[in-house]
């Protein structure tokens, strides 16, 4: 399989939980990029950090790494080769997926360290 390209996103994102009855903020539906995922025990929001949300609880300080799509749902490997490499590189991840494509969501302070493990690997990473 090819290495797949990733494109690394200047925003700060962060990560927020909310009571899974919380109602979503109707702002936040017109940011430009934003998550949200929704379970019977939770609720959470991905977003730019300077949106506010009243979270129960939240993680800052992550940037986002799209693997540039869209992706054929025959792919199979691309999240576990690259959560791999930068296991490897003690990077810590939060994955998230869409239809067309793949986010890894790193801390912000392991970003460049995160780039240099996947370039290494053989992977194109673009920067903002």
């Amino acid at each position: 399989m090819s290495k797949q390209t990733l494109q690394l996103h200047s925003t700060v994102f962060s990560i927020h939980s909310l009571a899974v009855d919380a109602d979503i903020p109707a702002e936040l539906l017109k940011l430009p990029l934003f998550f949200i995922s929704k379970t019977h025990d939770e609720l959470s929001i991905v977003c730019p950090s300077n949106f506010n949300i009243a979270s129960l609880d939240s993680e800052p300080d992550w940037q986002a790494l799209e693997v540039v799509g869209p992706l054929g749902f025959s792919l199979t490997g691309i999240m576990a080769n690259i959560s791999g490499v930068l296991a490897k590189a003690n990077v810590s991840i939060f994955a998230i997926s869409t239809y067309d494509t793949d986010f890894i969501l790193v801390k912000k302070h392991t970003a460049t360290l995160a780039i240099s493990a996947l370039k290494k690997d053989g992977y194109n990473v673009l920067v903002d």
